[in-house]
């Protein structure tokens, strides 16, 4: 492995640090190298806090060392003011000679401004270093400032014969498909994105919390489709453990495609990643109307004969893993 590319992976591996909770920020790694030794890193803090750079240059002991550096960072470091001062700025203040950069940040109150302020101080400046890897790291910030939507996560659990659920059940509450750890998992997953969506029925059928309680972490705001905004407020999903955001015929209009007028609202709503855990009219809708970036299916070895359909997705599964006896696979939009 050549040595910038061993600097920006360990980079992106230090920044998955931040996943979840720097949201709507990107999750930006940064390592400090002098003379073949790592001597600070750091990734980005959540929302309001330092950025990466600022964190890594902060943890470098001996600041003089700075000056004979060289600095790594999987995104253009900003050059605007915002929650916290230009990152470029604070490079140039330290006279760190040579810096790194894994990919440009093409959201326009960035987009090639801070590589030109660090070369106009006379920084030398290395663009593109593993750019791929970084591009994907970054994903969720990506699709929301050049999609102008979130990134769209799908996911949802079927049983060995294509079922969600049954026609007919005992209880106001899910009829569990996976094991307890799958379960967990997705505890895991909601931590991880910036809210997760649902339509009205889930949330008359299973009166679902959409909470984060098997997992430590960030609760998602929770997104709730309401057609007719007469869902009773009693429901689990209005509780104060979570945000909730209700779309209702005021903000969608139901006679025409809804996905592009959700993604809308969410965008306007500054959500940068959601998880669509809705029925199979919601989860339908995004397929059909080419709106997501990731799928992750549950699949059970339980069988239902009768109930509602599980959607139908067209595509490969990227990987397919076990978790005890239910089976897990991811597919993405390419």
């Amino acid at each position: 492995m050549k040595i910038h590319e061993k600097y920006i992976n360990r980079c992106i591996e230090i920044a998955k640090n931040g996943l979840g909770t720097t949201r709507p920020n990107p999750m930006v790694g940064c390592v400090i190298v002098y003379n073949g030794l790592i001597i600070g890193e750091g990734f980005t803090s959540p929302y309001g806090g330092a950025h990466a750079e600022v964190n890594a240059i902060q943890s470098v002991t001996d600041k003089l060392l700075l000056k004979h550096a060289t600095l790594y960072v999987t995104l253009e470091p900003c050059s605007h003011f915002g929650k916290t001062p230009p990152c470029s700025d604070l490079i140039i203040k330290h006279e760190i000679p040579k810096v790194v950069i894994g990919m440009v940040d093409d959201n326009s109150l960035v987009a090639g401004r801070g590589i030109k302020r660090l070369k106009n101080a006379g920084c030398d400046v290395t663009v593109g270093v593993l750019e791929a890897e970084c591009k994907a790291h970054h994903k969720r910030f990506f699709t929301f400032h050049n999609k102008k939507r979130p990134h769209i996560i799908l996911k949802w659990a079927e049983s060995a014969d294509g079922f969600l659920a049954p026609t007919t059940k005992n209880e106001q509450k899910p009829v569990w498909i996976t094991n307890i750890y799958s379960r967990q998992l997705v505890h895991k997953w909601r931590a991880e994105e910036q809210a997760i969506l649902v339509g009205g029925n889930t949330v008359i059928q299973d009166n679902p919390s959409l909470t984060v309680r098997d997992w430590t972490g960030l609760q998602p705001t929770r997104v709730v489709i309401d057609t007719h905004n007469n869902l009773p407020n009693n429901y689990a999903v209005f509780n104060t453990a979570a945000k909730t955001i209700k779309l209702t015929e005021t903000e969608l209009d139901f006679s025409k495609p809804l996905g592009f007028q959700i993604c809308e609202c969410l965008h306007k709503h500054n959500i940068t990643s959601v998880i669509i855990e809705g029925g199979n009219k919601t989860l339908q809708t995004f397929i059909d109307e080419n709106l997501w970036d990731e799928a992750r299916v549950f699949y059970g070895t339980n069988t239902f004969l009768q109930g509602t359909k599980a959607p139908v997705i067209i595509a490969k599964p990227a990987l397919e893993t076990k978790i005890l006896n239910d089976t897990l696979k991811y597919y993405t939009n390419d």
